[in-house]
């Protein structure tokens, strides 16, 4: 059986030379092509293809709300994410989400086919630079998670978090449906157990664990 793939580009000219590519293969047939997330997500759940080609920027939803609409459905579709550019924290978001297949656009048609091909095979093809450095960031994560968890609440290092992205203690309340007196509560006792004076260290100290 050929390998069935939809794709889903919200730009005309990569979906034409994209289906161009993938009509010269023998073992893939393209089941639809679609111009933006919420075309791409209807194909998906109409269709079933083995390997879904997304494109990670899309308009009406995007490449990583896409995925994790397959993943809520449990649509067994393998995903290959199609992108001008990556950043780590997309590829880790993309990674954790169970994509197999990162291709940068600049890459070399066959590459592409090779992605597709790999992936449907149960095989991974990872943008390996972009990758590492992702990979990398989730092992200072994890440990700097497993570190502060030995001193902190849950609950304490989600503020800690929200605290280094920048959020006020307003915000992180209304986020967390609580008092914006209990997030100073919570800030004082995290302040008091990693002996740090405020805002600034507190961020400092976050992003030296990888906890942003």
């Amino acid at each position: 059986m050929p390998i069935s793939v939809v794709l889903a580009d919200d730009h005309p000219l990569v979906l034409d030379a994209l289906e161009n590519v993938f009509r010269l293969q023998e073992d893939i047939v393209v089941r639809a092509r679609c111009g933006d997330g919420v075309e791409a997500l209807r194909a998906v759940r109409e269709h079933r293809p083995d390997v879904l080609v997304l494109d990670m920027r899309m308009p009406g939803m995007d490449g990583l709300a896409l995925i994790r609409e397959l993943k809520k459905e449990k649509l067994p579709t393998q995903v290959v994410l199609l992108t001008a550019a990556l950043d780590e924290e997309e590829v880790l978001a993309a990674i954790r989400l169970g994509v197999k297949g990162v291709v940068l656009k600049e890459m070399a048609p066959r590459l592409l086919v090779q992605c597709v091909r790999t992936v449907h095979a149960g095989g991974d093809w990872l943008e390996k630079q972009s990758v590492r450095l992702a990979l990398d960031k989730l092992l200072r994560r994890e440990a700097g998670s497993q570190q502060v968890a030995r001193v902190l609440t849950s609950r304490e290092i989600e503020v800690i978090r929200m605290v280094a992205r920048g959020h006020r203690n307003k915000a992180i309340a209304v986020r967390l449906h609580v008092s914006e007196g209990t997030i100073k509560t919570h800030l004082h006792n995290v302040y008091e157990k990693l002996k740090v004076d405020g805002r600034v260290p507190l961020t400092l100290y976050a992003q030296g664990r990888g906890l942003v």
